[in-house]
């Protein structure tokens, strides 16, 4: 028990240290998932551990943070850390992310050069074990488009808040050349661009693999009050961008286990129901992504609404039947 709450307070030693502009107690609280009141009475330990420890006035509320970092006797990695970071850097690679992958290996090298030796040397055997005993299984897809040249360009204008030119090789027009205001990069299956090419337009996703010739440009490129990239992405079931639904759909027993454990969507609902069937509901667009994916839950899905789905998933079915049955 005593060395858990030492662990606890190293662990808010680092929250503390790793913030530039600090944390508030309510933060803190959240974090490390315990109560206000022992939230305190661990800042007032930690302060007694790293004087250095300095409070931010930020009305109306106090923030903390601890400066000048914390020594490397403080900082050595785990092997289940270094595990992770491993894992995550091969899972990136195998999956055609090669950019992402040559960063996380970067960090993965700094990181234990300023590991202190006696630290290396302890955790050699052990990371040794747990990198032979884990492994990344990759299931089929399409790799994920990553040139350096064009994320570095895009990331260039987002910290400067400026637009970038490019020829885009899709949509109606392709090879025309476009002027965009970008708002952020979603990787995932397919990796695109998320920006707005006019000011009356609304976000529009580019995929990456198909821009081109990328500039940054000196003109302001700001995204619109209170843009969220992470509720942007929440809307869609997948990467398409439509109407938003109202998505309802009813697990049958068979799949009641499998739809516990799964989620469709970040802001879903799930109710059990007495015949043990499941209804999960969310609000969604990308409906033609969402019934492609519906199909992997052969007869254990019935589409309740809306209807635009349930004509989607006919639609789908019917094409399929055209292809595979003979003649």
């Amino acid at each position: 028990m005593r060395q858990e709450k030492s662990a606890r307070l190293l662990e808010m030693a680092r929250m503390m240290a790793g913030s530039a502009e600090g944390l508030t107690l309510d933060e803190m609280a959240e974090r490390l998932g315990v109560g206000r009141r022992t939230t305190e009475r661990m800042r007032d330990a930690v302060g007694m551990l790293f004087p250095e420890m300095e409070a931010l006035d930020d009305p109306p509320m106090r923030r903390f943070r601890i400066p000048a970092g914390l020594d490397g006797l403080f900082q050595a990695p785990t092997a289940e850390e270094m595990t992770a970071l491993a894992g995550s850097a091969e899972l990136a690679e195998r999956q055609g992310a090669g950019s992402r992958a040559q960063a996380l290996r970067a960090l993965e090298r700094k990181i234990m050069s300023a590991t202190r030796a006696s630290a290396r040397r302890r955790l050699a055997p052990d990371l040794e074990a747990l990198l032979q005993a884990e492994t990344i299984a990759v299931q089929a897809g399409p790799r994920p488009f990553e040139d350096d040249r064009v994320l570095a360009a895009v990331r260039a204008a987002l910290k400067a808040v400026s637009t970038i030119r490019f020829r885009y090789e899709g949509g109606s027009t392709p090879g025309r050349v476009r002027e965009v205001t970008p708002l952020g990069i979603l990787f995932g299956r397919s990796n695109y661009l998320v920006a707005i090419e006019t000011e009356d337009a609304g976000p529009r996703n580019w995929r990456l693999d198909r821009v081109f010739d990328v500039e940054v440009t000196e003109a302001p490129g700001r995204p619109p009050p209170g843009f969220s990239l992470q509720a942007y992405a929440d809307e869609s079931f997948g990467i398409y961008q439509d109407d938003t639904e109202d998505v309802e759909l009813r697990i049958t027993p068979e799949g009641r286990e499998d739809a516990l454990r799964w989620r469709f969507h970040a802001r879903q609902s799930l109710e059990d129901r007495p015949d043990g069937s499941v209804i999960v509901r969310f609000r969604a667009s990308g409906m033609r992504e969402l019934a492609w994916h519906l199909f992997t839950w052969g007869d254990k899905v019935e589409i309740l609404g809306p209807e635009s789905l349930r004509r989607m998933m006919q639609g789908e079915l019917a094409a399929a039947m055209r292809a595979h049955v003979q003649n």
